[in-house]
């Protein structure tokens, strides 16, 4: 029994822009709502964790000058 690792949480989070970029937004509230129909996470802090890894990836992504 320990604390997940954040890495998992990363790669998770990271797999999931990969393959389905255009379903995320700066939408938190949304980003979780993708995240449990897209993945098999039981628990609502790793869904909470990895829905915000995903939120901040987006709204980094938007920040950048292309």
């Amino acid at each position: 029994m320990g604390r997940i690792k954040q890495t998992y949480l990363k790669r998770v989070a990271e797999k999931l822009m990969k393959e389905y970029r255009e379903e995320f937004s700066i939408n938190f509230e949304g980003n979780k709502k993708r995240v449990q129909e897209l993945t098999d996470v039981k628990s609502k802090p790793m869904r909470n964790k990895i829905a915000g890894c995903i939120t901040r990836a987006v709204k980094k992504n938007l920040a950048e000058p292309l």
